[in-house]
């Protein structure tokens, strides 16, 4: 390989390098609106008492583990202890395929589905030198 070629050869590679991180850097903002929006009509149902709603925004396994409390419905387990409403979104950050929301009373954690992004747990404090605690959370 001649200097002229291997130069062009790496000129490509930067070139691929460059175009990757700046699509990745679209992918994260990508993520993160989609994380606000989800969080807003979360929020959202919450405010009207549409637990049915709440109950869709939620991951599968957040879903399970409120109807095993209710005996058999995550709208019911919610109606009987709705959670209080979390505000404005105050920051999203997301990290592959999970996310957290923090709102002005409460922080939400999302994963993403194949079906998009579900709440895996809501009603978020955050303890001192510990994790976070949740009333709403899968098992």
């Amino acid at each position: 390989m001649t200097g002229r070629t291997l130069r062009r050869a790496r000129g490509a590679v930067v070139a691929v390098v460059l175009a990757a991180a700046v699509c990745a850097c679209g992918t994260v903002s990508e993520r993160r609106d989609a994380v606000g929006d989800v969080t807003a009509s979360f929020e959202k149902a919450l405010d009207e008492g549409a637990y049915d709603r709440v109950c869709a925004a939620l991951a599968p396994g957040t879903v399970e583990e409120l109807a095993q409390s209710a005996d058999g419905s995550c709208a019911k387990a919610l109606s009987e202890e709705p959670p209080p409403p979390g505000g404005a979104l105050r920051l999203a950050d997301v990290y592959g395929n999970q996310a957290r929301a923090v709102l002005a009373e409460d922080t939400l954690f999302l994963s993403r589905f194949d079906d998009g992004w579900k709440v895996v747990a809501a009603g978020c404090v955050q303890m001192r030198k510990q994790p976070y605690q949740c009333r709403i959370k899968g098992g």
